[in-house]
């Protein structure tokens, strides 16, 4: 079974392609304009073994919010199609990811339904060229166009750039779990017999 997706998303804000394979070995060629952006992406494909292609053309002569709130949007969007109907999928993992002094939680449930929490607070209003109220942003739209629970624990951390990376690395190994086979399960893992 094939488990890729190849997305676009057009509007006067943005134009996003995106190609998605979840059982790639970690390769991202990616162009959001925002360098910390695309580091934190090849970050996330390179530690969930996702093959990643990203470009956006976004209106950066605003801000940095319309690139990267619709590119969580387009990549919750292609995790879902490539997913599939999640017949024999683990449905759940989880990742507690160290990076130096900054130790992140995080744990997803492909349940079919949105959600989203985090305490992840950032002590700088940028990162970079991102803006870091634009991490939350980018998070809770790939958990709901995703349709997923997404959750973050920050246990500790002093630098903001460990711990934004540690976020988006931990959500990589969380979800690779996630999206990972069970030989044991058959169907979907939920008593309602659908996800």
């Amino acid at each position: 079974m094939n488990r890729t997706a190849a997305m676009k998303r057009d509007t006067k804000e943005t134009r996003i392609r995106l190609d998605l394979n979840l059982d790639g070995s970690g390769q991202a060629d990616l162009n959001t304009g925002i360098g910390f952006f695309d580091h934190m992406l090849e970050g996330f494909a390179r530690h969930g073994f996702f093959d990643l292609n990203v470009r956006v053309d976004g209106d950066l002569q605003v801000d940095c919010h319309h690139t990267v709130e619709d590119t969580g949007i387009v990549l919750g969007s292609a995790i879902r199609e490539a997913v599939g109907d999640k017949k024999g999928i683990r449905r759940y993992g989880s990742c507690i990811l160290p990076m130096d002094e900054a130790l992140v939680l995080c744990a997803v449930d492909l349940s079919g339904r949105p959600y989203y929490a985090s305490d992840a607070e950032f002590t700088v209003p940028r990162i970079g060229d991102l803006d870091t109220e634009m991490v939350k942003e980018f998070f809770y739209a790939v958990s709901y166009s995703g349709q997923m629970n997404l959750h973050f624990k920050i246990f500790s951390g002093s630098n903001q750039h460990h711990i934004c990376e540690a976020m988006f690395k931990a959500f990589a190994k969380a979800l690779d779990q996630a999206v990972s086979r069970e030989d044991r399960i058959t169907g979907v893992l939920s008593t309602k017999g659908s996800l």
